[in-house]
This record gives C-alpha cells, sequence and structure tokens, in this order.
C-alpha cells in the first residue's frame, strides 16, 4: 500500500510540475484564475506547495502526537466555501507568499523538490511521521499526508489548466485516491453533526 500511495502521489505531482513550468502558465502569471480572488500565480503557488510541503514537513521536528488521520485532516475544517475566512484568507497569504518568487523560480523550486522526493520517498519507511508545520504540534504519517496531497493535486491541477487554457489530465489513481479521501471526510463530518444535533434535541 505505501508504495502504491507514494507512486501515485509521484506521478501527479510531475503533472504540476510539467504544467507549472509552461509558458502559458507564466504568461498568465498576473491574471486571474478561475477561482475568485486568486491570481494565477497565487493559484501556481498552491499547487507548488503541494510538491515543496512534502519536502518541508519531512525535514520538520516530530514530537510524538497523536497522528491525525487525512479523513480527520479534512473533516474538521469548516468555512471553506467562504472567501473571507480565517482558512481560506491562510491558504492564499502562503500561496502567494510562495507565488512571489515568479513563475521561473517556483516552476525551478517544484521541480527540484519532486526530483528529490522521487528518491526519498522510496527508503522512507511506512510509518515515517511528519509535522504539519501549519498546524504547530500536529502531526500525520507522511503516507496519509499524501493522499491529502493527491487531493489538492487532483483539485489544483484541473483548476490552474482551466485558468490558462492548458491540457492537463490527472492520473486516474490520484485521482480515486481523491475521491474516496473526500467522501470518506464528508460522511465523517455528516455523522459528527447528526450526533451533535441529536444529543442537542434530547
Amino acid at each position: 500500500m505505501t508504495d502504491e500511495i507514494r507512486k501515485t502521489y509521484l506521478q501527479a505531482a510531475e503533472k504540476a510540475v510539467y504544467l507549472l513550468a509552461t509558458e502559458q502558465v507564466a504568461r498568465c502569471w498576473e491574471t486571474e484564475s478561475v477561482l475568485p480572488g486568486m491570481s494565477v500565480g497565487g493559484l501556481a503557488g498552491h499547487l507548488a506547495r503541494s510538491v515543496l510541503q512534502v519536502e518541508w514537513f519531512l525535514d520538520g521536528q516530530v514530537c510524538g502526537a497523536e497522528p491525525v488521520s487525512p479523513v480527520r485532516y479534512y473533516a474538521r475544517l469548516s468555512d471553506t466555501s467562504l472567501p473571507h475566512s480565517a482558512l481560506n484568507v491562510g491558504v492564499r497569504a502562503r500561496s502567494e507568499e510562495t507565488a512571489a518568487a515568479g513563475p521561473t523560480v517556483v516552476a525551478e523550486q517544484a521541480r527540484a523538490a519532486w526530483v528529490g522526493l522521487s528518491q526519498r520517498l522510496g527508503v522512507e519507511p511506512a510509518d515515517r511521521r511528519v509535522a504539519v508545520l501549519h498546524r504547530p504540534g500536529e502531526e500525520m504519517f507522511l503516507d496519509g499526508y499524501l493522499q491529502t496531497r493527491c487531493v489538492e493535486l487532483t483539485v489544483h491541477l484541473d483548476d490552474l489548466a482551466l485558468s490558462v487554457d492548458a491540457p492537463c489530465r490527472v492520473p486516474d489513481a490520484a485521482l480515486a485516491i481523491a475521491v474516496d479521501l473526500l467522501v470518506a471526510a464528508a460522511r465523517d463530518q455528516h455523522g459528527r453533526s447528526s450526533r451533535v444535533a441529536c444529543t442537542r434535541q434530547a
């Protein structure tokens, strides 16, 4: 299972690396993307972080906290549809910070990270944990975190390709991981809401 997840992640990440390096992305960098309030550059920065962050998280310090599952990683999120929620403001800020380096540098950084991960993921143990750096004190198993990156790559590869009118096909295996994870997260969140409602009514 570990080898399959890591191979699928690397295949999807390779698609992102390729798209980020295209002339279409560089040419449209300052224009608005298909996501309201986010430029093509910001969206590209967000996509690139699904490659860059894996390397950053692997280098982070773990402290032995109970790992967060990929299902809970998404199920606990709220206000995802509100543009000015703290969640979305934070995402845009981190994305624009990455994008500030410009299209050439972002593309080069993503490719370098992908090359390194292509070697590194093959030797990391199955129980490897990573630190979730934007949530201090949180940890995930590496393979669980890679599943969340498959979600982000699946969604935002399509967003960026549509924004710059470039062809890009998400690998079927990554799409399958994304669908399964998001469905499981929705069930978890719905079940949790139902239990809360029943408790309040009682």
